[in-house]
């Protein structure tokens, strides 16, 4: 399933369905990117097209994705965004994996709490406890709990680590 096409104009290009193809992205590709993570809802900071890589349907963005890193060292798996229509057809799960190959452990990534078990699929564990959190990370819950009061939002936000096992049920629980 992962093969590229001869003339191709990006050789790391992979397609994933016909039509459809994983490449990193390029400079051309920055608003594409900044218009998928609005429409998402997530964290539009750090959006450095250098990182990510785009899954193209018809020249057209349809999902991306990045390895953000952090001032302490930690990588983040992060930004990964799906248009609609595209959801449910494998292109998540795609570029994670990638992502996942190309880094290489350990990648950290917050996500909503609903979205826990997804990442667990991956081999991506909870961590709950703040003294197994990298500098940034503990920085990051600080923030996020003072948001969410303010917002008065119900679902919280969850740090998973990959690849090792992050639950430690002993230590200070982590909330946001």
């Amino acid at each position: 399933m992962s093969h590229r096409r001869r003339d191709d104009p990006h050789p790391e290009s992979r397609e994933l369905a016909v039509g459809v193809v994983m490449r990193p992205a390029t400079a051309g590709d920055q608003a594409a990117i900044r218009r998928m993570i609005r429409r998402a809802g997530i964290n539009p900071l750090g959006l450095d097209w250098r990182r990510f890589v785009v899954v193209e349907a018809n020249g057209e963005v349809i999902a991306c994705g990045q390895v953000r890193v952090h001032g302490d060292g930690t990588r983040e798996l992060a930004s990964l965004a799906v248009a609609d229509g595209w959801q449910g057809k494998g292109l998540a799960r795609a570029i994670i994996e990638h992502l996942q190959r190309q880094a290489g452990p350990p990648l950290w990534l917050t996500c909503r709490e609903g979205l826990v078990p997804l990442y667990r699929r991956f081999g991506f564990g909870q961590v709950t406890a703040s003294g197994e959190l990298s500098p940034y990370f503990r920085r990051l819950i600080r923030v996020a709990r003072v948001l969410f009061k303010i917002m008065r939002r119900q679902e919280g936000l969850a740090v998973m680590r990959w690849p090792e096992s992050c639950t430690n049920s002993e230590a200070e629980a982590v909330e946001a």
